[in-house]
């Protein structure tokens, strides 16, 4: 888990996943944008989908409960027509984060991957790397931020304060 010690108005950034969700939470004071806290919420993939889904939803709800973010915001659900047993299962994940922001009352914007990589590097097939130290330096950070689902859930974050949460999923959906 990272942590900084700021107060101002918070935005949560996810990383969706049923094993691994990372999580972060940005604050923004005017131009000035800082880390408050990152980590990931993790769940074991021998346990049922309910179990895991119950530990996502739990894990999402004390991040909203300890850090008071005034908005959510979520990786758009993406899928490789190949596997789509994936796509279920992060909608399964997607929804109880949504519940979770839904009984707290946080607005939740709904970003694609690519649209993340273009709003933080310009490029929307940035890789992994590239993406990591557009986050670093965006939020002045002394080192990369690590693992990958952090630096995910940072830029996803990122991009929704650049780009503003009120984006309705129904408007996404084709």
């Amino acid at each position: 888990m990272i942590k900084g010690g700021v107060s101002g108005r918070r935005i949560l950034g996810i990383d969706p996943g049923l094993n691994t969700t990372g999580y972060g939470v940005i604050e923004v004071h005017g131009t000035t944008i800082k880390l408050c806290e990152a980590g990931v919420i993790r769940s074991r993939a021998k346990d049922p989908l309910q179990m895991r889904l119950q530990e996502l939803y739990t894990g999402v709800k004390e991040v909203i409960e300890a850090l008071s973010p005034e908005m959510m915001a979520l990786e758009q659900l993406f899928s490789h027509y190949e596997r789509p047993r994936t796509a279920i299962l992060m909608g399964h994940a997607r929804g109880v984060i949504c519940l979770a922001a839904g009984e707290a009352g946080i607005p939740v914007g709904h970003f694609e991957p690519t649209r993340v990589k273009k709003v933080l590097t310009g490029n929307g097939r940035a890789p992994k790397h590239q993406m990591q130290l557009a986050v670093k330096l965006q939020l002045r950070l002394a080192n990369l931020p690590e693992p990958a689902d952090v630096a995910d859930a940072l830029a996803i974050a990122l991009c929704g304060h650049h780009l503003g949460i009120n984006t309705p999923l129904d408007k996404l959906v084709k």
